[in-house]
């Protein structure tokens, strides 16, 4: 009896999903390749892609780095990262054989042009040999101080440009430190390319909660009609770590909380809520409205600064179940520093969609626990019916609630009648999660951001006036903070929300934090 063939039947909740077009063979020069970001994100997020088939034949990856490795040292190091850091395992042996026989590696300081002429003469020889056909990446893993001679190196051995195919530069976040920096960053790097090749990366962006803000308001007919002054009350962004600094005390001292979380990520969420609707979901047309929302922050400078932000440092305190140390007492921090590792703060948007309505932002080292998300609040119903002696409960008002991370999803909370003979009325969620709509692995942001670039669609990146822009509005609460004495740095313990003051700060409003 012949044997018959098994078709798989189609998974009805993964329709209409589809797989993102194959990008043309190139090559992703990876400076840092040594390095932390390299190991925990690039290296898996590349595996992913080639195990999913969306790298073409002939993907190549440079690592360079000063580091003495060798190519196959370097195959092994990767090997390493994708064991430990992929979101897919165990490592498939065949996808692994190819895309290792495209790891390469060349070991130069950044600052010797000998290393980019190396470069230079490898390229083209990955061009013969792999197929790659001129196209090229580079990626600034580095700590930002390199980023200039990286970028004059370049540029003096003509990597910048390719006639026989396009080239496009990754720069990792923070883009400067305060405002004059980032303009001078943004001056240096064009100089050498073009802002068309001149790709921004912040991975919140990459995240599919984030990408999904405009799908769920411009996609579906009745929310766009509420989304602004006439019915949301309140919006409140919060980004909550349970982890302290991790040993970067250094780092932190330099960059704090507002430039480590506020100044990029939170504004980009924030502006990706508040946005009007793009005339196309196209790079420049997304890049126009959401530079708009940050020319129309309502400035914070002088008093405004005192009144509308809180600042704190965490202190000694329990965070899930193990004690930890205060924010002074970790390795590499001052012990009389005035760097925050909490910030609340309260913005508004001059225009006619948000004129009115508080937007509330707080991001935290040493929390209770890490989560994202952004929070919606409606107005009440303008007539309570429900205000008689035989009514039990409180009306609530409605909130939509987009988790970003963890457990990404969508919740909107509603009231509704307990079931029995008394009017009741208590509120309930309704709940979205992607992991069990989909039925799939949701991909890491890096993994969309590097095929995005790839494809040359910039859509998810960060243009240079959206960065002139953020550091703009933050550059006034930082110049009033340096004014400010020591001691208007609180204290909260960690483990906690925050300091006291921070629930004062928003109660005074007639509000209150959510506990998510």
């Amino acid at each position: 009896m012949p044997q018959r063939s098994v078709v798989e039947a189609p998974n009805p909740l993964r329709e209409g999903l589809r797989i993102k077009q194959s990008p043309e063979p190139c090559v992703m020069v990876i400076f840092g390749s040594t390095g932390d970001l390299t190991h925990r994100k690039l290296l898996p997020a590349l595996y992913n892609l080639a195990l999913e088939h969306p790298l073409p034949a002939g993907f190549s990856v440079v690592g360079f780095a000063r580091r003495p490795y060798d190519d196959e040292t370097f195959r092994q190091q990767a090997l390493d990262s994708v064991n430990e850091f992929s979101r897919q395992k165990p490592v498939n042996p065949q996808v692994w054989e190819s895309f290792a026989s495209g790891l390469f590696y060349l070991q130069s300081n950044f600052h010797d042009p000998a290393g980019y002429e190396k470069l230079a003469n490898l390229l083209n020889k990955l061009d013969q040999e792999r197929g790659t056909s001129g196209n090229r990446i580079f990626y600034l893993s580095t700590p930002p101080s390199q980023y200039p001679e990286i970028i004059q190196n370049l540029g003096a051995a003509g990597l910048n440009r390719n006639r026989k195919g396009w080239t496009r530069i990754i720069v990792e976040k923070p883009f400067g430190h305060d405002l004059p920096s980032a303009r001078e960053l943004n001056r240096q790097i064009g100089k050498v390319f073009k802002e068309e090749q001149i790709y921004r990366i912040d991975h919140y962006l990459g995240k599919e909660t984030v990408q999904n803000i405009l799908v769920f308001r411009l996609a579906n007919g009745i929310f766009e009609p509420i989304w602004n002054r006439r019915y949301v009350d309140h919006v409140q962004i919060t980004v909550a770590e349970n982890i302290g600094i991790e040993g970067r005390g250094a780092y932190y001292e330099e960059s704090g909380a507002i430039r480590d979380m506020v100044q990029n990520h939170m504004l980009q969420l924030l502006t990706l809520v508040a946005m009007e609707p793009p005339i196309a979901f196209e790079a420049n047309a997304v890049h126009d409205e959401k530079v708009k929302v940050l020319h129309a922050l309502q400035p914070l400078v002088g008093r405004d600064v005192i009144n509308n932000t809180i600042r704190a440092q965490y202190g000694s305190g329990w965070v899930s179940g193990h004690q930890v140390p205060g924010y002074l007492e970790e390795n590499g921090v001052n012990p009389a520093s005035t760097t925050e590792t909490y910030v609340a703060m309260k913005l508004f948007i001059d225009n006619w969609r948000w004129a009115g309505v508080p937007f509330y932002l707080r991001t935290g080292k040493h929390l209770p626990k890490r989560v994202t998300e952004i929070a919606i609040q409606f107005k009440t119903a303008p007539l309570m019916l429900f205000k008689r002696s035989d009514a039990q409960g409180q009306v609530e008002p409605n909130t939509l609630t987009l988790r970003i991370q963890p457990d990404e999803g969508i919740s909107l909370k509603f009231g509704a009648k307990v079931p029995g003979t008394d009017m009741q009325i208590r509120s309930v969620n309704m709940d979205f999660f992607y992991g069990s709509s989909f039925v799939r692995q949701q991909p890491e942001a890096y993994e969309r951001l590097l095929l995005d670039c790839m494809l040359g669609d910039s859509t998810l990146f960060t243009r240079r006036d959206e960065v002139e822009a953020a550091w703009t509005f933050v550059q006034g609460i930082l110049d009033e903070w340096q004014n400010e004495p020591r001691s208007s740095i609180l204290t909260y313990e960690s483990g906690t929300w925050g300091p006291q003051a921070a629930d004062e700060f928003i109660w005074r409003d007639g509000y209150r934090w959510r506990r998510p």
